[in-house]
């Protein structure tokens, strides 16, 4: 079940406690002194470390495993034993991080009750430490798309400051992506492992809105039915972004004021006092120099958040990304939710490019996520957006469906159910010669020969159709790959055959 790591320097304890966890199903690597343990700790990468505090009754060797595996990432959980247990050393241990500590002799029951919390404690660990590693990814500086030379001069900016205790300031219009940044200069810096804390100061009244931020005591106001800790308190050690900070109430600018001058916060109805450690990250679309001259913001608040400000631009000022940003949403929205590897006809792209896009880059990701599920083929053309971007697609020349924009190419490999990824199919051979009413005649046909031009196209696609899924070896959803459609636009055209 676990590889666990057992010190002890006398054979017969080893030899019962290494039984005894055997016995469970785990994988016991024992030692009866400290020769070796370092190497083994790096070599079998235990989930749980059990070792004697005094190995040779000269100096406690338990404390320096520890310190070794505090240094280990994840960290396994360390039992701490020995027959020499007193306060000061069972509150070294806890200080280094021991999971706990048993003072020998010990109840063999006692220790596998203690084994199990601490794998499950060990397991918590990883997955957290996974889950961190997995956010440091999402949110590295390359998930903020764009290379225009506006972007680049953001994107040196936020590397500089990242690693910074100093406050940030945020401007741009809504859905150009402040947050995102925020979480970059988060997830970039040595508070990456502590908490991220996002809070739009427009959602909730003044009243609520305080209580949120600073916490409050039982009783401090009608409802307050318990004590609660603040969102600073929730953060500390880590990131506090506050989205909209100009619609801030004046009392609470004040309040913020003081935290970022002190250090200190106060909750709702306490007398007292705690220091946290915070960094503030703060975001606008609102020119707070103008709320400043209106009376409405602290002249010495946003002098105080305006130590790095950060100007995000609005997509119409840099659309040479556009087709980037495209590219980027295909293939993490929607190849990664659908399998379906999409791309954009040049004009749909042109039409993209042109629009103003008053939402920004929001509006931009939610456009091409409405536009791959309208659409009939893994080809998105003008006709699958909206009506306000199709307005600004440049004439229709009829070749729309033959031109692929080069930067919306394919993305991602296709995956084909129960088989593995891999590339695509090979191009199918040549359809064999038809035969039938929708044959190419040899000779001209007399009238009574010759169908509709309808008829004739249908009776072709459906022979084309049914050839590709012979091809596949009957299965449709590669067909519908390999033919570049939906899978349901493959049923649909099926279907019609069957009418």
């Amino acid at each position: 079940m676990a590889t666990i790591i057992l010190v002890d320097d006398e054979l017969t304890m080893v030899q019962m406690v290494a039984e005894v966890l055997r016995a469970d199903g785990h994988e016991v690597f024992p030692f009866t002194s400290y020769n070796g343990v370092m190497e083994a700790l790096t070599t079998h990468r235990p989930e749980l470390v059990i070792t004697d505090l005094y190995l040779d009754k000269t100096r406690p060797h338990g404390l320096d495993i520890l310190r070794k595996v505090r240094e280990m990432s994840p960290p396994p959980s360390v039992i701490v034993i020995s027959g020499f247990g007193t306060v000061e050393n069972a509150v070294d241990a806890m200080k280094l991080g021991a999971f706990d500590f048993l003072r020998k002799p010990f109840n063999l029951d006692d220790l596998k009750l203690c084994v199990r919390r601490a794998l499950s404690y060990t397991a918590a660990v990883a997955e957290n430490t996974e889950l961190r590693k997995e956010l440091r990814r999402q949110y590295r500086f390359s998930q903020i798309i764009g290379a225009s030379a506006r972007m680049q001069e953001i994107f040196r900016l936020v590397e500089k400051v990242a690693d910074t205790p100093t406050t940030v300031l945020i401007l741009g219009e809504s859905g150009t992506g402040k947050e995102l940044v925020a979480r970059a200069l988060h997830y970039n810096s040595r508070r990456a492992s502590a908490p991220f804390i996002p809070l739009n100061c427009s959602a909730l009244p003044e009243n609520l809105l305080e209580s949120e931020l600073f916490g409050h005591r039982k009783g401090a106001f009608t409802g307050a039915v318990a004590d609660k800790l603040g969102l600073f308190q929730e953060a500390d050690g880590g990131t506090l972004f506050l989205d909209e900070i100009g619609t801030m109430p004046p009392q609470l600018q004040s309040r913020l004021l003081r935290v970022l001058q002190d250090k200190e916060i106060r909750r709702v109805g306490d007398n007292s006092s705690a220091t946290v450690d915070v960094r503030v990250i703060a975001a606008t679309n609102e020119h707070l120099e103008y709320l400043v001259k209106d009376g409405r913001f602290r002249e010495d608040l946003y002098y105080r958040l305006n130590v790095v400000p950060i100007a995000l631009p609005p997509l119409r000022e840099r659309s040479d990304d556009i087709p980037m940003l495209v590219a980027h949403f295909l293939k993490d929205r929607v190849h990664l939710r659908t399998g379906q590897a999409f791309r954009v006809t040049r004009r749909a792209m042109a039409a993209l490019t042109a629009y103003p896009w008053p939402g920004n880059v929001r509006e931009l990701s939610n456009y091409i996520e409405r536009a791959s599920i309208l659409a009939d083929t893994a080809l998105i053309r003008v006709a699958d957006l909206p009506a306000p971007v199709q307005a600004s697609a440049p004439p229709d020349d009829g070749q729309e469906e033959h031109q692929a924009a080069e930067s919306a190419s394919p993305v991602g490999a296709a995956v084909i159910p129960g088989r593995p990824p891999g590339p695509p199919p090979a191009a199918m051979p040549a359809m064999p010669a038809t035969t039938g009413t929708a044959a190419a005649p040899a000779t001209a046909p007399s009238s009574a020969e010759v169908v509709t031009l309808k008829k004739y196209l249908r009776d072709h696609e459906q022979n084309y159709l049914r050839h590709a899924i012979a091809f596949t070896n009957g299965d449709k959803e590669a067909a519908a790959r390999l033919l570049d459609v939906s899978l349901a636009t493959l049923y649909r055209k099926l279907a019609e055959d069957a009418d």
